[in-house]
């Protein structure tokens, strides 16, 4: 899938190799790749799961391998916790008394 220059996509990049970790990290985590994602846009075409250069939003240029095109963000706040609304009405039925217009 050919990657048009300047689309928003998110890379990773190898840090330090398996062999070159900290000494002191547990022995499984020694046995792999220090990696990180990246996110920016593309300076020339690439291809999914190729190798590309991208420029971030502070300007850096980074290189590393395309992971995913028009990246999604998947962070989440969680389900529902009924305790923590009901803090809330009390908080504010303390701070500003039983009007319900105020909850």
């Amino acid at each position: 899938m050919l990657i048009k220059k300047g689309a928003y996509v998110r890379i990773r990049k190898n840090i330090l190799p398996p062999g070159k970790r900290a000494k002191g990290i547990p022995e499984d985590t020694t046995k792999v790749p220090f990696k990180c994602w990246i996110k920016g846009r593309l300076l020339e075409e690439g291809e999914l799961y190729e190798e590309a250069r991208i420029q971030t939003a502070t300007g850096r240029v980074v290189t590393g391998e395309i992971k995913e095109v028009e990246p999604r963000h998947k962070h989440s706040y969680g389900d529902h916790v009924d305790e923590i609304l009901t803090m809330r009405e009390i908080i504010l039925r303390e701070a500003w008394g039983d009007d319900d217009e105020k909850l």
